[in-house]
Parts: C-alpha cells; sequence; structure tokens
C-alpha cells in the first residue's frame, strides 16, 4: 500500500492478504480524496474515524495529509496488529491514532467522547452491514455537524433508504466500488446526489 499525498508520500506500508483485507485501490483512493476537497473538507485538523479499516489505508492517507486524529476500528485481530505496527512505523505519536479490535456495530452502540470531522465505512462485501452502520452513527451522533460521511461498497449495493439525519450527495462508481457521500442533513436545503457514473 503506498501512500499517494502528505508527509509520507510515497511511502510504501505492508499490508496483508485474506478474507476481509481490502485495500482502498491507489485510483480510488485519489479519486475520493480529490471529491473530499472538492466539497471543502480540510482534512488537515481533522478527527477521523476509519470503520472496517482492514489495512487502514484511508486512515493513513489522511493522517498523512495532515489529520490530528485518526481511530481504526478493526475486528480482525491480525489486521489491527499490521495498522498499529504500520502507524508505529511511520514514527506517529499516540495521540495521532488508535488501532482498536472490536466489532464496529458494538462498538458505535455507544456515543463517541467527542464527533469526527470525517468517517469511512468499508464493511465487508455481502454481509448487509452499511444500514446498521449508518443507523447507528447517526443515532449516536458519531458525525460532526459539518463533517463527511464516506462509504465505500460494493458496485451492486444502491441503498434506498438511510436515516433522515443524513444527505447522500454523491453516489460514483468507480469499476466494481461504489463510493457513497453523506452530509448531515439541512432540511432547508435539500440537495440532489450526483448521478452514478461507470
Amino acid at each position: 500500500m503506498r501512500i499517494l499525498g502528505g508527509r509520507f508520500k510515497g511511502r510504501d506500508l505492508p499490508t496483508l492478504t485474506g478474507d476481509g483485507c481490502r485495500p482502498a485501490m491507489a485510483k480510488v483512493r485519489e479519486a475520493l480524496f480529490n471529491m473530499l476537497a472538492a466539497r471543502g473538507l480540510q482534512v488537515e485538523g481533522a478527527r477521523v474515524l476509519d470503520v472496517f479499516a482492514g489495512t487502514g489505508s484511508l486512515g493513513f492517507e489522511c493522517l498523512s495529509r495532515g489529520a490530528r486524529f485518526a481511530h481504526f476500528v478493526e475486528f480482525n485481530k491480525t489486521l489491527a496488529r499490521r495498522i498499529a505496527d504500520n502507524a508505529r512505523m511511520l514514527g506517529l505519536a499516540p495521540r495521532e491514532y488508535s488501532a482498536v479490535t472490536s466489532d464496529a456495530l458494538k462498538l458505535l452502540s455507544r456515543p463517541p467522547v467527542q464527533p469526527f470531522d470525517l468517517i469511512f465505512v468499508d464493511p465487508p462485501y455481502g454481509r448487509d452491514l452499511l444500514a446498521p452502520v449508518l443507523d447507528l452513527i447517526s443515532a449516536k451522533h458519531w458525525l460532526a455537524p459539518d463533517g463527511l460521511l464516506v462509504a465505500e461498497v460494493e458496485k451492486a449495493l444502491t441503498p434506498q433508504t438511510w436515516p433522515a439525519s443524513l444527505e447522500l450527495e454523491t453516489d460514483r462508481l468507480y469499476g466494481q466500488t461504489r463510493i457513497l457521500i453523506w452530509t448531515p442533513a439541512n432540511p432547508a436545503s435539500p440537495s440532489t446526489p450526483e448521478p452514478s457514473t461507470p
């Protein structure tokens, strides 16, 4: 896994193979961060939550680009250890990150100490986890009022409903990957999501 931008740009981090390990491809990560920048997100200084973190590619990309803190949540113990090892390899200070081995639904069922400016959700394919995760993020107020919530899911998954507190702003296809971006809903100014593209 190669980091694409920021202070660690060009650094290669060891990854693992196997079930549940699906690092975001470089071209998808690059497109995603371009979309976030276009929406005015300031990664620098942001608090980032990486749910179903896998290799931690999205969280590490944010830390490289100046995020203040990244919280990695990964159920697989081996992957969680790899995230912690890579953080140490990059020389990150303990105050800059935390990597926990936890079931995402269990963790999200409790409110956070402080909301996050940017949340990534990359659930395992075919397990119908996106909807309950969105419900918990909304119900427990994990997303900051001006934050962004990003989901990376399989192409075939097109959510029809989501919590009223979230407004779908973007729905884009990159090969077999679908990128969805929500913002906190503003009832006074509803918007239409960008169309999906092949």
